[in-house]
């Protein structure tokens, strides 16, 4: 309705382009309609679309991503000179209402009110992972030299621990690094032998019977 409402070609009799500009003006609607009926409080609805599962303090039921929802969006502050947004919307489930906001730092969105994330991320630092670098050590690391010295020599120190687990993990891969020249070795050795894959299966009707990949039917057909 709203879009019918907007591409609206009726034009009435005392419509004045100089004194009214569009037809918004002149029936002092908003464009966006219905979603802007709190944007003098510096409020606009949107679709959300829940970027992660959560449970609902209300009524304690999960709510898949994905999930949607007609929410509040409302700008709280500034991350340097990205805005932080917030998002409020009601629980489709009970009358709670759910508040998140965008965390620019980490890429993220946290729950400020009325519900609790499942918690299901990828923890870097526990799986010995490299971590990336964060603003603020990045400074010091091109300001302070013996900070830069002293993180150096602990890059040097975890390199050396995990020297012998790289080396095994090359040493694996490297047996597999030709893979064309295994197949070919794995066919002619059936080649050779004579062997083909057999696999057991169950028939239909009477006795287990084989079924042959590759060659002729176990169960010739008789006219």
């Amino acid at each position: 309705m709203g879009e019918r409402k907007g591409v609206n070609k009726y034009y009435p009799p005392d419509f004045n382009p100089e004194k009214h500009g569009s037809l918004n003006r002149y029936h002092k609607s908003h464009p966006l309609r219905e979603r802007a009926r709190k944007l003098s409080q510096g409020i606009l609805i949107i679709r959300f679309e829940m970027p992660y599962n959560i449970w609902c303090d209300g009524c304690k039921n999960h709510i898949g991503m994905g999930v949607r929802y007609n929410a509040e969006k409302k700008k709280v502050g500034n991350y340097y000179t990205t805005p932080i947004y917030r998002f409020r919307m009601k629980c489709h489930l009970c009358v709670n209402y759910i508040e998140m906001q965008t965390d620019p730092a980490n890429c993220d969105y946290v729950i400020v009110s009325g519900a609790q994330r499942k918690e299901e991320r990828w923890d870097m630092a526990d799986n010995e992972q490299v971590l990336t670098t964060e603003h603020e050590k990045k400074q010091k690391l091109e300001t302070d030299a013996m900070f830069r010295l002293e993180h150096g020599e602990a890059d040097r120190s975890t390199l050396k621990k995990a020297l012998p687990t790289l080396s095994h993990i090359q040493e694996a891969q490297s047996a597999w690094k030709d893979d064309f020249a295994l197949n070919s070795m794995l066919r002619k050795r059936f080649r050779v032998s004579g062997l083909q894959p057999r696999v057991r299966t169950t028939g239909g009707q009477g006795a287990p019977g084989v079924a042959n990949i590759g060659g002729s039917s176990p169960h010739p057909t008789t006219s």
